[in-house]
C-alpha cells in the first residue's frame, strides 16, 4: 500500500495569523487539527474548502474569522481553528501556491467580533496585540512542554 503524502493546508487559528503547516492525511489528523469531529464548508467556487469543528460554537470555541459574501457581507463566523484545504478528485488534498497565498492574504488579520443594534460586527485585532498574544501562547506551551532535563 502506498502511502499519500503530507498535505500542504492553512491553518487559521483564533487570534491568530495563518500559517502554512503539513498534516498527513485522513479523519484522524483532521479531527486532531481543529479539536472535534469535522464540517467541511465549501464557499467557493476555488477548489479550496474550510474545514471547522462541527461543535465548535455549540461547545463555545472562541470565535475566528468571519465568512463574507462577494460584497463583504458576513453570513457565518468560524468558531475555534480552521484549516483551508485544497479539493482533489476524490479526497482533500494540499493547496496551491496561489491558493496559499490568496486565502493567507483573505484571513491574514485576526478579528473579535461585538454586537452591536443587533448585528455582529468584525474588528480587525491589532497587529500589536497578535504578536503579544502569539508570544504567551508560544511562553504557554514552553511551560506545558516536557522537559528533557529530568533525571
Amino acid at each position: 500500500m502506498e502511502q499519500q503524502e503530507k498535505l500542504t493546508v492553512l491553518l487559521i487559528e483564533p487570534e491568530c495569523y495563518p500559517k502554512t503547516i503539513e498534516i498527513e492525511p485522513g479523519l484522524e489528523p483532521l479531527q486532531k487539527a481543529v479539536g472535534g469531529w469535522i464540517e467541511a464548508v465549501y464557499p467557493w467556487e476555488d477548489k479550496a474548502a474550510i474545514i471547522i469543528n462541527e461543535e465548535g460554537k455549540l461547545d463555545q470555541l472562541p470565535l475566528n474569522r468571519a465568512l463574507r459574501t462577494e460584497d463583504g457581507e458576513i453570513y457565518d463566523i468560524t468558531a475555534g481553528n480552521m484549516l483551508i484545504v485544497g479539493l482533489g478528485e476524490e479526497d482533500f488534498s494540499s493547496l496551491t501556491k496561489d491558493q496559499l497565498a490568496h486565502y493567507e492574504k483573505l484571513f491574514h488579520q485576526p478579528e473579535s467580533f461585538i454586537r452591536l443594534g443587533g448585528h455582529l460586527m468584525a474588528i480587525p485585532i491589532p497587529d500589536k496585540e497578535v504578536r503579544q498574544a502569539e508570544k504567551a501562547r508560544k511562553q504557554e506551551a514552553a511551560k506545558k512542554a516536557p522537559s528533557h532535563d529530568a533525571r
